[in-house]
């Protein structure tokens, strides 16, 4: 199986690193403005590395080794791909980050989302009959509740033109709402927005999306802070189902968010998994992936 992955390293700068078919060095592209790892060597200093050389060098290290993680975990198991981004410092690691995926029920945050920006644009709080459907649709992953607000909001059409306004270039909405395709970076890139004071949601519309995702049902508290240290706060919308197209199998997905109160915490974490025997397995192996990114990126 073909695999990539994707780093962003201190100073923004992206670096993929491409793996072929049989596992080995692939044609690894770098973006432009990014950092090569290959390219010119900086003057040298009489005094050695700096310190910011050196954390860099590591985290390229800790994510070649994540790499190869992954790739072990990947030759074993139904097919994912996984995202993360560190807010404290912008840095970025993908696997597999650009392949699409059926996003099932993670599809609801974004529903939020574009509820909440309809109602900014109309310079109003949410009313008390769309937090009604919005509440369960997140906390309990309620589906009425979900098909209600989404074609209270306009279906496909608006919900697609809202995408564009949260930055998801790689998300196809879908009439029937869990067929929406998506991928692990547009995952982050939506995380990313529902707290980002520069982004298009304001501070109440922030405010309310956390609340919401932070006080899911116990049934829906896998996924994301299985990861979680105590004393943590997470932040989770899962996403789980099964279809005849796909021969039963299951398509199981977690976003969220992981913070500590000392604010040495702020990383989101995206994992996407098609083909799982069961929707117990398929929990096992995105918690399993997410487990992983925390061991080797060391957040």
């Amino acid at each position: 199986m073909a695999v990539a992955a994707a780093v962003v390293l201190g100073g923004g700068g992206l670096i993929y690193l491409g793996l072929d078919g049989n596992g080995g060095a692939g044609g690894g592209s770098v973006l432009p403005g990014s950092l090569s790892i290959g390219g010119p060597a900086a003057s040298p200093s009489p005094t050695g590395p700096s310190p910011e050389e050196l954390a860099e060098a590591q985290r390229a290290k800790r994510a070649k080794q994540l790499d190869a993680a992954l790739k072990r975990l990947a030759a074993t198991s139904p097919e994912f791909s996984v995202a993360v981004r560190d807010a404290r410092t912008g840095q970025t690691y993908a696997f597999r980050g650009d392949e699409h995926y059926d996003t099932a029920s993670i599809v609801k945050t974004q529903i939020l989302a574009c509820m909440l920006l309809k109602d900014q644009d109309a310079g109003r709080e949410p009313s008390s009959a769309e937090m009604a459907l919005a509440k369960p649709m997140i906390r309990l992953s309620d589906n009425n509740a979900t098909t209600a607000l989404f074609q209270r909001l306009g279906g496909r059409t608006a919900v697609g033109r809202c995408n564009k306004r949260l930055g998801l270039t790689d998300t196809v909405v879908n009439s029937s709402w869990g067929l929406t395709r998506t991928t692990a970076a547009d995952q982050i890139t939506l995380l990313s927005e529902l707290v980002d004071p520069k982004g298009p949601l304001d501070a109440g519309s922030r405010k309310t999306a956390f609340t919401l995702m932070n006080t899911v049902d116990e049934t829906q508290d896998w996924g994301v802070p299985a990861v979680a240290a105590p004393g943590e706060t997470c932040t989770v919308k899962n996403g789980w189902d099964t279809r005849s197209a796909d021969g039963g199998l299951w398509a199981v997905n977690t976003i969220g968010r992981i913070t500590s109160d000392d604010d040495e915490i702020d990383v989101s974490v995206a994992v996407l998994s098609h083909n799982n025997a069961s929707m117990e397995s398929g929990i096992a192996l995105v918690e399993k992936v997410a487990e992983l990114t925390r061991r080797y990126l060391k957040y």
